[in-house]
């Protein structure tokens, strides 16, 4: 269960074994905006009655909602943003309208729109910040077939740092509050009758309490609690087809969480899917049945086993249709039809059309084309001994051409309670087309392996997690991959610290570093979280390494005349700014790219701009690009390309590698 923002049986695809890539001719060099500009197609969605296919692709240069009717040539757009542009978006169960939200330039406030299919009219269901006097975000918590006009979503119109759960007809755009949100509230509970049947809530030792009510109304009661060594990788997938049971990711008991079901009524519970080195990944479930069909485990690559055989002849088919991770993305309410995702490491991500009764594959389309002209580089699992005597997972991108030890890019991902994953990756292809050696790290507090694994980064930012990316440095030197002369360290969010991390505490590893939107100081960091991120305060604290000090769910603030601290209140400060990259900037040996988005409401932009002014003030030679627009990562194709473009500049400066003029 991650904190805000920051898934007999038969195997379906076995999981390669791990080694080094084997080597391919050399490319043409890939123009970043093949990789890097707006996809030609994305996020295709099938009509709840399947009469209408609907995708995101460009409209005059900015992303916006397409439609189609399946079996004709009628493309035609269905909104016309000229701004941001439209990401995320869903079919509501009526057939008849399509919903999206959008934020302003990346602040993340979100107001979700409806588009009417039939006429193209787009009309707003959510207030706007003038209604409350401060800003409002739009989540859509839960949409159901049996109530196909109508949503649920959180609001946090009456107080900020909370969203109250909203009953919304997407038809006459009526907002009714079905229940308030207390001030420890993580999760709504929503059943399959759309009916709010729970939440879980935040306790005071960085745990969760699942709270449930029954059918028809009443009370609420306490299910079960989640241990804060449970919290990160257990979680509810939803409820049971009979709405008296909870589907859970659970970790209790054992160390990787597994599919369970647990009934309201007693808590009798039983294991459906497990597997002892892998935590459950996700699980497919039959659009109107609720029943569960197959589940994921994110292993060396994505593997599906089949848990319903109604559906296993055509798992089996679909593993031959194409090479990838698989997975069904969108399906027709009579489950007949069925959209399918492959994401192959060395080509473009490809969607099928699949008709169960022909039992036949259709490509719609590919993400990017453009990138079939091109040989791209192949991604390899791998894994190492961290120094404490854990095994760490990566994956290895090698230029095509590869003749070692060369150049490397330490490419850390953010989170950090997230993972990467072997598939197409546009950093990584374009990382090994410029002539350089992509290492991907799954460093511990990565998600997948097991909560002790995840675990083992509690208070570790800045320590052992670091030295789980230092060690997958010594690791490629010893493998004849990286020349240790030349190794730049990247990343973004979580990545873009553990980048500022390593040029402070590890500068003798990197030749240069890269981080965007990365925190600087952990002290400033979690005191300018989101305001609705308070209920989960308290993890996040117990993770980074606070003291957790609370009165009324809410965070007593540290005091700030010295003298007024406690023994334990000036450890903590201490620790804080012994693992915070701001006050070691002195150590920095070698350049560094720092990239920010002004309106970030996650990492504030004075993360980065402290950072670089410490920098500058020492003489030490950094970059700094704020894109006005934008908030935590760059959604505008001109934001984008600009800083990849100032990107590879930074590394064929440092690494001698290839760049587009």
């Amino acid at each position: 269960m991650p904190l805000p923002e920051s898934l007999g049986c038969v195997s379906v695809s076995p999981s390669p074994a791990p080694g080094l890539p084997a080597t391919k001719n050399s490319s043409s060099l890939i123009p970043r905006t093949v990789l890097f500009g707006n996809a030609r197609n994305a996020s295709p969605s099938l009509s709840p009655d399947g009469r209408y296919l609907t995708w995101v692709a460009p409209s005059d240069g900015v992303l916006n909602l397409w439609m189609r009717t399946v079996g004709a040539q009628d493309d035609r757009p269905l909104t016309a943003d000229r701004g941001r542009g439209v990401f995320n978006y869903s079919w509501a169960f009526n057939g008849a309208q399509v919903l999206y939200t959008q934020d302003r330039d990346g602040d993340e406030n979100h107001r979700l729109f409806a588009v009417d299919i039939a006429g193209g009219e787009t009309r707003a269901l959510t207030p706007d910040d003038r209604e409350a006097g401060h800003k409002i975000q739009a989540r859509i918590l839960a949409a159901r077939p049996r109530r196909p006009d109508e949503v649920m979503i959180g609001l946090n119109r009456r107080d900020v740092r909370q969203h109250d759960a909203w009953r919304l007809n997407v038809r006459t755009g009526s907002l009714e509050l079905v229940e308030e949100a207390g001030p420890l509230l993580l999760v709504w509970l929503i059943d399959n009758d759309l009916r709010v049947r729970g939440r879980i809530e935040a306790l005071p030792d960085g745990g969760g309490a699942v709270l449930v009510r029954d059918a028809g109304g009443g009370l609420l009661r306490e299910l079960f609690r989640l241990s804060a060594e449970d919290f990160f990788t257990s979680g509810v997938i939803g409820f049971t087809p009979d709405n008296e049971g909870l589907l859970l990711r659970d970790s209790r008991g054992r160390n990787t969480a597994a599919l369970v079901e647990i009934r309201l009524s007693g808590g009798e519970s039983r294991v459906m899917a497990a597997d002892p080195a892998w935590d459950l990944y996700g699980a497919q479930r039959h659009p109107t049945a609720h029943t569960i069909e197959a589940v994921a485990f994110n292993r060396e690559r994505l593997d599906w086993e089949v848990i319903d055989p109604a559906v296993a002849a055509d798992f089996a088919r679909l593993r031959d249709v194409a090479r990838g991770n698989m997975g069904v993305i969108s399906r027709t309410l009579d489950n007949r039809r069925w959209l399918v995702e492959f994401a192959a490491d060395d080509g473009p991500m490809a969607w099928y059309d699949y008709d169960r009764d022909k039992a036949e594959a259709r490509l719609l389309f590919h993400h990017r084309p453009e990138l079939l002209d091109y040989s791209l580089a192949s991604m390899t699992p791998v894994r190492f001994d961290s120094r404490d005597g854990l095994l760490v997972h990566g994956y290895l991108t090698l230029p095509n051409d590869w003749q070692g030890p060369g150049p490397m890019v330490l490419n850390v991902h953010g989170g950090p309670w997230t993972r990467d994953s072997w598939g197409y990756h546009a950093e990584a292809q374009w990382l090994a087309n410029r002539g350089y050696a992509c290492l991907q790290v799954n460093y511990r507090g990565s998600t997948s392996y097991g909560k002790a694994f995840l675990n083992a980064g509690d208070r570790e930012w800045g320590g052992a997690m670091l030295n789980d990316l230092s060690d997958a440095v010594a690791w490629a030197v010893r493998q004849g991959v990286a020349d240790p002369a030349r190794v730049v360290i990247y990343g973004g969010s979580y990545g873009g610290f553990a980048t500022l991390c390593g040029m402070t505490f590890t500068p003798e590893l990197y030749a240069g570093g890269v981080s965007l939107v990365g925190p600087s100081s952990l002290e400033t960091f979690l005191n300018t979280i989101p305001p609705y991120w308070t209920s989960a305060r308290r993890q996040l604290d117990d993770r980074v390494g606070r003291i957790p000090r609370y009165d009324g769910g809410k965070r007593a603030g540290q005091p700030k005349d010295p003298a007024d601290q406690t023994v334990e209140e000036k450890a903590e400060i201490e620790f804080l700014r012994g693992r915070s990259p701001l006050f070691h900037v002195q150590n920095v040996r070698s350049p560094m790219l720092i990239a920010q988005g002004a309106n970030d409401p996650r990492v504030k932009r004075a993360e980065s701009d402290q950072f670089v002014k410490a920098m500058e003030s020492k003489g030490l030679k950094v970059e700094y690009a704020v894109y006005e627009n934008e908030g935590h990562g760059f959604a505008r194709p001109a934001n984008r390309l600009d800083f990849y473009r100032r990107a590879e500049k930074f590394l064929a400066e440092i690494l001698g590698g290839r760049c587009e003029s």
